[in-house]
């Protein structure tokens, strides 16, 4: 990642500890699932003995299951290994005000073990290793996340006491678009656009979506590391912002059985030597697309279903592949066509692809990951790209995306592509994540079973 000016300077965080308008730092990690884990502290403590020295956290951190319960299976972390430390160091270029937390800064922190040698499982590193490689090639990633979510006007803990049932949508019909859908929480939307650019965001704009309540704010695309840093600080910030609302929201990939919640991605890459140069463009080429683009569009098809677990990582997540929703089905790409997994969009500066697959569960680390670490399987077998779909890829011959998260995860640890990528420690990290999903699912008993079989069988 290129030198940046922080949203906060360190200098200026120094004085606003001093003057007491700051009196706390929050340092914290991407998890597995990208959800934010870490500590707050005193802001003096921090600045004098944690700032250049780290801290500790125990190494469970990335070896639980979502709920927080220890598995086993990590190679990492286990209690024969007696769930040790790693530390956590801060990345200053993250530093930035929390404006719905009073007196508050933030850090985004990297992993390290004790002898300094990174924790290469770690989302943050999996994603740097893999902008590393793509540097080596003299490129940059520059990538948007269109992250959408519901919105209920029962609290977090209402929802709680209720199962997540029964909930009340904040609206009561399509509002995909509607100005006037927007305007009944426009108070929610305008507290968390106005607060994420105080936090040093930069806002493009708030939509309604299909979806009773459903909602997407969207936020300008940066550097490909810089952008998923924001994406789960703006994830965060959004619940905490709601939590305090007295409302509650979720990003889940699918809450019922209507349309889904997703991550679209989009992404593009230019030249480390010529700054600003969109790499992926070629003003002459009759599609407008360079030569690098095919290639690194060839690549997202070839990896697509084996690096669907990185987009996909949740058994929800595959609720939304349905016919018909906008979510994709097949392994197609076309030119502004929503039917695709990958959609191609833009011209000259603005040439990029959009990635489909995510939803609003996605740990964008990963898929950003995921997304390079195809491209780059692309260029460097040279790949040919595919003819293009111009019609409704959900009826067309192509190969379909996993319907589920068994089908993903057997993808992920058999590929080729996926162990030069990633390493064997990777995908056996990620590989045993899913089969603590798929067991944890796999002996749970359903509502759905409930109601099927309760009194009819």
């Amino acid at each position: 990642m290129a030198d940046r000016t922080p949203p906060l300077a360190l200098e200026e965080l120094r004085a606003l500890v001093a003057s007491g308008e700051i009196d706390t730092v929050v340092l914290a990690f991407p998890d597995m699932q990208g959800r934010l884990q870490g500590k707050r502290f005193a802001a003096q403590f921090f600045l004098d003995d944690v700032l250049d020295h780290g801290t500790e956290g125990c190494n469970y951190l990335l070896a639980v299951d979502t709920e927080m319960n220890t598995v086993d299976g990590y190679e990492m972390s286990s209690w024969d290994s007696g769930y040790g430390d790693f530390a956590m160091h801060a990345d200053l270029s993250t530093l930035r005000r929390v404006p719905w937390n009073d007196g508050t800064a933030l850090l985004v922190a990297d992993l390290a073990w004790n002898d300094g040698s990174p924790v290469v499982a770690a989302p943050r590193q999996i994603l740097r290793r893999q902008l590393e490689r793509l540097a080596e090639l003299g490129y940059t990633a520059h990538v948007g996340t269109e992250l959408e979510f519901i919105v209920f006007k029962d609290s977090y803990e209402q929802a709680w006491d209720r199962g997540y049932k029964d909930l009340v949508p904040a609206n009561q019909y399509n509002i995909d678009y509607s100005v006037l859908g927007t305007g009944r929480i426009e108070p929610l939307l305008r507290r968390i656009r106005n607060e994420m650019t105080a936090a040093g965001l930069t806002v493009e704009s708030a939509k309604g979506e299909c979806n009773p309540g459903q909602h997407e704010i969207v936020f300008k695309y940066d550097e490909a590391l810089v952008t998923c840093d924001q994406h789960a600080i703006y994830k965060t910030g959004a619940k905490e912002i709601a939590a305090q609302e007295g409302v509650s929201l979720t990003f889940m990939a699918k809450y019922n059985e209507r349309e889904g919640n997703s991550c679209h991605i989009h992404l593009s890459l230019q030249s480390i030597e010529e700054a600003g140069r969109n790499v992926m463009a070629d003003a002459a080429a009759p599609d407008g697309m360079s030569t690098v683009m095919r290639h690194f569009l060839a690549g997202q098809l070839a990896a697509l279903r084996d690096f669907s677990l990185l987009y996909a990582p949740n058994i929800n997540s595959y609720k939304r592949f349905q016919p018909g929703s906008f979510a994709p089905t097949a392994v197609a790409w076309g030119h502004d066509n929503r039917t695709c997994s990958l959609r191609v969009v833009g011209h000259g500066r603005s040439m990029r692809f959009e990635n489909r697959l995510p939803g609003g569960d996605v740990n964008p680390y990963l898929a950003v990951a995921g997304l390079i670490a195809a491209g780059l399987h692309g260029i460097e077998q040279r790949l040919e790209l595919p003819e293009v779909c111009t019609g409704n890829a959900y009826t067309g011959d192509y190969a379909h995306v996993p319907t589920s998260l068994r089908e993903a995860a057997e993808l992920w640890e058999n590929s080729p592509i996926a162990k030069a990528a990633f390493g064997d420690e990777v995908v056996a990290h990620y590989r045993n994540m899913a089969r603590v999903e798929l067991q944890a699912f796999d002996s749970a008993v359903t509502d759905w079973e409930l109601r099927r079989s309760f009194e009819r069988l």
